[in-house]
């Protein structure tokens, strides 16, 4: 797709950082994640699934702050790629007024809830510790748009699955995205509950 139609600020930062125009696969992609679709993404590393995702949720925000609030949150396997995705957001953000936060485990509870507190507008976060915080009544979720799960081939371990299973069925309607390099059990499972009407789009 032409990003033509994305909102201008995004389209700014996407020229800035050198993107023309989407590849074969965003151009399959994105027209469903823009839509509001749930989907699964699934594509081999290198495809461009995650700024394809980075590109939707910026655009779905409106590329810009909004109360108090996370409207989007994406699920990571740890600290080192909850703070890696954070930086990929951060290249296409900076000339909007967008905050993003990184949650994850190795970090004082309290604290994070204080630093969360004024205002959010992307959580990228693991999911034992946002399960934690919110069951601490730490991070409200009830304005969440879009929760996604980056690189979900990790699920199965410590309980992340279960974990995202729980904070799914706490959410109102919002748009529900998995990305990942293949479609494996645990991320088909969730097609019984928050994904039954999610699509497939894959990289063949």
């Amino acid at each position: 797709m032409s990003f033509k139609k994305l909102h201008p600020l995004l389209k700014e930062s996407l020229e800035h950082v050198g993107f023309e125009t989407s590849n074969a696969f965003q151009k399959k992609v994105l027209p469903k994640l823009k839509g509001g679709a749930d989907a699964y993404v699934i594509a081999p590393k290198g495809s461009g699934k995650t700024t394809a995702l980075i590109i939707a949720a910026i655009h779905k925000l409106k590329a810009e702050a909004f109360e108090d609030s996370p409207r989007a949150i994406i699920v990571v396997k740890d600290k080192q790629e909850a703070l890696a995705l954070k930086g990929e957001f951060e290249r296409f953000t900076k000339n909007t007024d967008l905050r993003l936060y990184a949650l994850y485990d190795e970090y004082d509870i309290e604290k994070q809830k204080t630093e969360i507190y004024p205002g959010q507008d992307i959580v990228i976060a693991t999911p034992a510790r946002l399960s934690k915080l919110y069951f601490l009544n730490g991070i409200h979720l009830g304005e969440i748009q879009l929760f996604a799960i980056e690189d979900a081939d990790y699920l199965g371990r410590n309980n992340a699955y279960n974990h995202i299973l729980r904070l799914s069925e706490s959410l109102n309607k919002c748009q529900f995205v998995i990305v990942a390099d293949e479609l494996n059990s645990k991320i088909k499972n969730y097609q019984n509950s928050f994904m039954s009407n999610a699509y497939l789009v894959q990289d063949k």
